[in-house]
């Protein structure tokens, strides 16, 4: 009887494996990713999102647990995000969707599932930051995914590995 439950647990483990494999777990990509009134899109109401400016969204009930710092930098804004662009780009399973000079998307897949998170970027030159908002497509949780990239992302932007 274990033996079956076994091979059962195993199957089904194979079988979800191979849906990812073929892009089920994918997801769309949200249709108002982008700047709306100098602002990214709200974090997730869920705990699969982080965003830099979840406080500018006083009643979001999940403006807490999604805040995170924006990315500081010196010098020129376009500058900053050019050097961002290449750190994002040499990460594993990264895509730049859409640059331009003040505003970076990119997405990141998951190795087996496939999932996919969109991060975003945006340079506020008069704050010396770049704010971002990291969101998983599908899902409720994340497990601190979306978090440990955007600070992955802040560390090799300062040099880190």
């Amino acid at each position: 009887m274990i033996k079956w439950i076994v091979i059962a647990i195993v199957a089904a483990a194979i079988l979800l494996v191979i849906a990812g494999q073929l892009g089920f777990y994918r997801g769309s990509a949200p249709l108002d990713l982008g700047v709306t009134d100098g602002k990214l899109k709200p974090p997730s109401g869920t705990t699969n999102s982080v965003s830099s400016q979840a406080g500018l969204y006083a009643d979001h009930p999940m403006r807490e647990a999604a805040s995170v710092a924006p990315i500081r930098y010196a010098g020129d804004g376009a500058a900053a995000l050019a050097r961002l662009r290449a750190v994002v780009e040499a990460m594993d399973r990264a895509k730049i969707v859409r640059s331009e000079p003040l505003y970076l998307h990119a997405e990141f897949t998951s190795k087996w599932f496939k999932f996919v998170d969109d991060v975003e970027f945006l340079v506020d030159e008069s704050a010396g930051v770049m704010h971002v908002r990291a969101a998983a497509r599908l899902g409720q949780k994340d497990f601190g995914v979306n978090r440990a990239r955007v600070e992955m992302i802040r560390a090799r932007f300062w040099g880190g590995s």
